[in-house]
């Protein structure tokens, strides 16, 4: 074969540090809209993007020559750089040290969309903390309770 073809749609998500209600719904949609602005810099797409006050999904379709773990830290760094500059009461604000990032099929992406549409629905029911720990089961992700949360 003369070329790659490869489709690598990543659902990520990541909380506030200490899990804080920091995410206002004022604001909330100017956030997702830079966070695909720095997407499209790394010639990815956001394809969905919502969350709570204390954590956001991305649902992001990457370059294969691009690795997660960058993506992931240009998100988080200049986001929080953003909240800094334009938001002065959160100058404090920090994102969680790690994250998640769970691969989904092409045929799930609608389901996925769907689910981090709904995440006021879900959060009626469940905390952040207990959701992650879905994902990770679901995912078949070994995780160590004592290190999930900073």
């Amino acid at each position: 074969m003369s070329a790659s073809y490869v489709s690598q749609i990543v659902h990520m998500v990541w909380s506030t540090s200490g899990r804080r209600e920091w995410i206002d719904n004022e604001w909330s949609d100017r956030l997702y809209g830079y966070l695909g602005g720095i997407a499209r810099n790394k010639e990815s797409t956001l394809l969905c993007a919502g969350g709570m006050p204390d954590h956001v999904h991305l649902l992001i379709s990457m370059p294969a020559t691009l690795c997660i773990a960058e993506l992931v830290n240009v998100l988080k760094s200049n986001s929080s750089g953003w909240i800094h500059k334009n938001l002065p009461r959160r100058r404090l604000f920090r994102w969680q040290t790690g994250y998640g990032a769970f691969s989904v099929s092409k045929s799930a992406e609608k389901a996925v969309r769907r689910y981090i549409g709904q995440q006021a629905i879900h959060h009626r029911k469940r905390s952040f903390q207990d959701e992650f720990r879905e994902l990770l089961v679901k995912h078949e992700i070994p995780f160590d309770e004592d290190k999930i949360w900073d």
